[in-house]
């Protein structure tokens, strides 16, 4: 009767937040489900803290680093895991939607350097991105709505100019196109994305490959580089 009672308030509270398709698994112990509740509190409190409010629900973990924090927009119901870094220097700053939660040592760098300050990065509501990730915004990365990724996951929308060779590399300045991935994907682990990577709506990108250019919608890709296996629209593989 108590376990029933802890539960129900805790998944009506996790669904004021999160949203009435959010529900807890009802076999979680008491046990569990208060320790639970002790460790959201407590990252909850320490947004608070942090001068991020309550209203907006937001749960930071431990030595979780916000820089130029004018530049950072979070939205309601926001989770950033322990060791999150985010610096926000950049054009268009870093934008994280509603219910966006950030996994455990992720960092999130809206520039690589200050002679030539990025564009930005915009996540959209829902997504999660796994613990371990890296993404750059120095030429704009853009990731949509309800998107999952995997842990160790990377960005990197920049490249280096190299066709001089009298000049040093680091000297001949970079070219910028941006990273796209549009609403409803799922990113396996380790995947890298490179300048110019476009993942169209509702792709599956499976562990381990590289992304550059288009990927068109429905598409599952897999490799280095990635290539098509098949649509998600159809039964039969892409040849």
């Amino acid at each position: 009767m108590i376990q029933s009672l802890i539960y129900f308030l805790l998944n009506k509270l996790a669904r004021s937040i999160k949203g009435d398709a959010y529900s807890l698994d009802p076999s979680i112990n008491t046990f569990a489900l208060l320790s639970l509740a002790a460790r959201r509190l407590i990252s909850r409190l320490r947004s608070v803290y942090r001068g991020l409010g309550w209203k907006k629900a937001i749960f930071i973990g431990r030595n979780v680093e916000l820089r130029n924090r004018k530049f950072i927009q979070i939205g309601k119901g926001v989770t950033l895991g322990d060791a999150v870094l985010i610096d926000g220097l950049s054009r268009d700053g870093v934008v994280l939607g509603n219910n966006v939660n950030v996994g455990e040592y992720t960092r999130i760098e809206a520039s690589g350097t200050i002679t030539d300050i990025g564009k930005g990065v915009k996540i959209g509501d829902n997504t999660g991105i796994g613990s371990f990730s890296f993404i750059g915004g120095a030429g704009g990365v853009l990731i949509g709505k309800d998107v999952i990724m995997g842990q160790w996951v990377s960005f990197h929308p920049e490249n280096h100019n190299f066709e001089r060779l009298d000049t040093l590399i680091r000297l001949q300045g970079v070219n910028r196109k941006g990273i796209v991935i549009e609403d409803d994907c799922w990113i396996g682990a380790k995947v890298t994305f490179v300048d110019g990577a476009h993942v169209g709506h509702g792709s599956v990108i499976a562990a381990g490959a590289l992304v550059r250019g288009y990927i068109p919608p429905y598409s599952v890709a897999v490799g280095i580089p990635a290539r098509i296996i098949r649509s998600r629209k159809v039964a039969q593989p892409v040849t």
